[in-house]
């Protein structure tokens, strides 16, 4: 047993050293001792920052400094011993532990950081990864996923991505939780951000229905990356967790290994997320691949998709809609058309001799893989106008909304906000005004911050005139 200690902040904490759970690779002392340099790399800064938000798991925040302000002692060690690794932890979250005890969950969590984050930097420095073409950039995806032990063959499609917003009303929350229940009882399996909210709900309506119908082995993906995993800590569902080095990779895992696409009420987060898809989707090179995307929420929702649709054909045409259907409070009539959409999806990949697993056949453009790093200069430079070709100018409204969220939550964006102002957006002058209603919207109905804290103060500027 492990004694509770009373951190600086007055949080009660557990220092502790644990052997890992769910198996992780035999490390190198070179792979321990990177882990450990807490300058040259920063690679120890960011095991430190993804361990912290796995121990407070079920946290309500999305202030990216709160965790370390509420346990600025707290530390990560991966220890190299004669019988494996063991992991130290100094004045760790007591709420991770039970009677002395770390919570199963949440050391299996642990060991998921420190294998995506000792495998990335060790493939980075190898040079395992080819990041100069869009194929190279795919198979880093793939590789990330396997090493994760996220792909599994010989499984029928039924994975759904769930998308939305952490900051969602309990009327929205409730209804992803029906919606999770049906796809549960039609042995659907469920992947989303890993966070509170909408990433949420899903899972736990559906662990219900897979108890129901004694199903095992389920699957409850958490896909997040190291500048979001501070703001939304894992949802303590999540049984398969794997960080992708960055907001592109973790984009393009969902749409690799999802079989369908959910889409629940949200905010910058989910308008991104929805214009990436659209943006793949839209590109010449993939006409005729199926892909369910369904917008769906309760009732007093119905404004909210009205809105985003508007925005959706404003941007990109009338005929964007065709890639997308709104079933508007009904949990179970939304479990049948992503039943359907996923039979093709089936259908579609047996004709073409393509993997359940992973979706090779989608193009994802070059454009939509590099990373984006929102800077002011990055920012006003987007160019947003209707003079080229719809998947680049979905490309860049998603960094746009890309933007917005590190400006929220992201560590970094947040401390170029207080030291510069907020972005500027401009474009097109319709497209404009229709973006900045929609942010507008976001603030109004809570949709940008967790409520309860200061009111929201805008991280950007859009330019209507």
């Amino acid at each position: 047993m492990n004694d509770v200690q009373t951190g600086k902040a007055g949080k009660s904490t557990v220092s502790a050293r644990i052997s890992p759970a769910g198996g992780l690779d035999i490390l190198s002392r070179n792979e321990v001792a990177r882990l450990r340099d807490a300058s040259g790399s920063g690679l120890h800064a960011l095991l430190r920052r993804c361990a912290l938000a796995v121990l407070t798991s079920g946290n309500i925040s999305d202030d990216p400094r709160s965790m370390f302000e509420q346990f600025p002692d707290f530390d990560i060690q991966v220890l190299q011993q004669d019988r494996g690794i063991k992991i130290e932890l100094s004045h760790a979250p007591a709420q991770a532990f039970v009677d002395g005890q770390i919570i199963r969950g949440i050391n299996e969590l642990l060991v998921a950081v420190v294998r995506d984050i000792v495998y990335v930097s060790t493939q980075l420095e190898q040079g395992g990864f080819d990041l100069d073409d869009t194929v190279g950039l795919t198979h880093a995806v793939f590789e990330i996923l396997r090493n994760a032990r996220i792909l599994k063959a010989q499984i029928d499609p039924n994975l759904v991505v769930c998308w939305g917003g952490h900051s969602i009303s309990r009327d929205e929350y409730e209804y992803t939780k029906q919606v999770g229940y049906q796809l549960g009882l039609r042995g659907m399996d469920i992947c989303t951000g890993c966070g509170p909210g909408a990433m949420k709900g899903p899972m736990k309506g559906a662990t219900i229905a897979h108890a129901k119908q004694r199903r095992r082995h389920n699957r409850y993906i958490g896909v997040t990356e190291p500048g979001i995993i501070a703001a939304e800590s894992p949802n303590p569902i999540v049984n398969h967790l794997v960080i992708m080095p960055d907001i592109e990779k973790r984009l393009e895992a969902f749409v690799r290994i999802g079989h369908g696409i959910i889409v629940f009420p949200g905010g910058v987060g989910t308008a991104e997320e929805i214009l990436y898809l659209l943006g793949i989707l839209l590109h010449p090179d993939n006409a005729g691949i199926p892909f369910p995307l369904i917008f769906t929420g309760p009732k007093q929702s119905a404004a909210y998709f009205e809105q985003i649709d508007r925005f959706l054909r404003l941007t990109l045409g009338d005929s964007v809609a065709q890639y997308y259907q709104i079933i508007v409070d009904n949990p179970a009539a939304v479990a049948h058309a992503m039943v359907r959409g996923i039979d093709k999806v089936r259908n579609h990949r047996l004709d073409n001799k393509d993997a359940f697993f992973f979706n090779w056949a989608l193009n994802i453009p070059f454009s939509f893989q590099m990373p984006f790093r929102p800077t002011h200069e990055a920012m006003r430079g987007l160019a947003i106008h209707r003079d080229r070709p719809r998947h680049e100018l979905a490309a860049d409204l998603r960094r746009a909304f890309s933007g917005i969220v590190a400006g929220n939550v992201k560590e970094e964006g947040v401390r170029a906000i207080e030291q510069y102002g907020p972005f500027d957006i401009d474009g097109q002058p319709d497209i404009m005004r229709a973006l900045d209603e929609l942010l507008q919207a976001f603030v109004v109905q809570h949709r940008m911050k967790l409520p309860g804290g200061a009111a929201y103060v805008p991280c950007y500027r859009v330019r209507t005139s």
